[in-house]
């Protein structure tokens, strides 16, 4: 029940992977899903970078040498885990919107419209036994620089996924009586 799969995700992060890549069948069964995301106006602002093997080694040392260049106290720790996190996932997906070249609707929108594809694309991939979690680290400002973008085209961070073993956390959350006014 669709109910279940919403309680029971939970971000899992690349450390938690094993080293197993995701079929590329998967990836499409979760881009396809992403696809049927709300959308006002219709613009479908979504837009995907699936990266795998050697792209992610790639993104790894851009994101190291990038963080080196801009950060003027970098930390050691974070050096190694922007190179090393893309490579332990199965595939990372680039998550860009692509702002509607007539400005029909507010930007927010758009971006709002991007995080139900990638709710989604969670949600699919937590169904299949695939962990995932959406990293937005500051340099994805720099993204333009690595990917090939359009005019408009912004990246808005990156969904890692990964197999992984064992049992996930459960998750705790505040009564929603508590999230309501009735008017």
């Amino acid at each position: 029940m669709i109910s279940d799969i919403i309680k029971t995700r939970r971000s899992v992060y690349p450390d938690q992977y094993i080293p197993k890549p995701i079929p590329r069948e998967i990836l499409l069964e979760v881009l396809e899903a992403a696809n049927w995301a709300p959308t006002h106006r219709k613009t479908e602002p979504w837009r995907f970078k699936v990266l795998q093997g050697e792209s992610q080694h790639r993104l790894g040392q851009f994101l190291k040498e990038k963080y080196l260049q801009t950060e003027q106290r970098p930390k050691n720790i974070k050096i190694r885990k922007l190179e090393k996190n893309p490579t332990k996932a199965g595939a990372i997906i680039a998550i860009c919107m692509q702002r509607d070249p007539e400005e029909r609707i507010p930007e927010w929108e758009e971006i709002a419209a991007t995080a139900m594809a990638v709710q989604n694309m969670w949600l699919t991939s937590h169904s299949l036994g695939i962990g995932a979690y959406w990293s937005s680290p500051g340099l994805i400002r720099y993204m333009d620089e690595f990917f090939e973008m359009a005019e408009g085209e912004r990246c808005l961070g990156f969904f890692y996924m990964g197999y992984y073993d064992g049992a996930l956390t459960p998750r705790e959350r505040g009564a929603v009586s508590e999230k309501i006014s009735w008017v």
